[in-house]
């Protein structure tokens, strides 16, 4: 892909954040100019020695009030766009193209009781920024993020969702959202273990949410693993769950750009 000049914006890295070895966070300045939906993805570019621009989608981690943005990302090993955006430090540039993208929005549904976030490693990402805007607070009765990562040290942010309800704008809302944090490959105690796709059809994630999975009630956001997110349709259809499309509303939404 490329992209002429005046299709994206020059930024500032003020922040790299290193959660494990596989793991980081980059925070940037912003474009005033730059807006964008809770839930959106922007083309992140980085320019390579032979004076090519490598582009990867990544989800905006931030909210959509805040002055900065920030994403989330894996080390891919041998990874062309990963690898050369692990290797950036504070002060260097990152390319942002001024056009944000994705569908993985609060607009995708035009009811429903109890949303559903069910998130894979860095697929949490848009669901924070979602969760750190005002809107859903007030659609949704109760808010339940299922963050699954392959240990209790890859489960990045615990201290930003912990503190989410405690923010001010959000401090009568504080009793709407129930967090899950979900490990595969390691047994925590007050943690849930085994896959998501698991934990769904043993009915194991409703019990501990309180909470049922039903088509009358629940909308459900997926992002992360494509295999999950596949493996997650396949069971939610069977419980009469759609995908939600512009000309047919439905239940389930999804993110695509992996």
């Amino acid at each position: 892909m490329s992209s002429s000049p005046e299709k994206y914006s020059r930024e500032t890295l003020s922040e790299v954040r290193a959660w494990s070895p596989t793991l980081f966070s980059l925070r940037c300045s912003r474009d005033p100019h730059f807006r964008f939906r809770a839930g959106q993805f922007a083309r992140l570019g980085v320019p390579k020695a032979d004076g090519r621009i490598v582009w990867r989608a990544y989800s905006m981690l931030s909210a959509p009030h805040d002055e900065f943005l920030e994403f989330f990302s894996i080390v891919v090993p041998g990874g062309e766009f990963s690898s050369e955006l692990s290797r950036l430090r504070a002060g260097d540039t990152l390319l942002v193209e001024r056009q944000p993208f994705g569908f993985l929005t609060l607009d995708r549904f035009v009811d429903g009781h109890d949303l559903w976030l069910l998130a894979t490693g860095t697929g949490v990402a848009p669901f924070l920024s979602i969760l750190q805007d005002f809107e859903v607070w007030q659609r949704y009765e109760r808010i339940l993020l299922v963050y699954s990562a392959r240990t209790r040290a890859e489960l990045a942010y615990q201290e930003l969702i912990e503190q989410l309800p405690h923010r001010d704008y959000l401090r009568e809302f504080a009793d709407k959202l129930v967090y899950l944090p979900v490990v595969t490959r390691e047994a925590v105690p007050g943690l849930l273990h085994g896959r998501i796709t698991e934990l769904i059809a043993s009915g194991e994630l409703e019990r501990a949410a309180g909470v049922a999975l039903t088509a009358e009630q629940s909308r459900v956001m997926l992002c992360g693993n494509p295999q999950m997110i596949e493996d997650c349709r396949t069971l939610l259809k069977q419980r009469d769950m759609q995908l939600s499309l512009t000309r047919r509303p439905g239940q389930v939404a999804v993110e695509n750009y992996w």
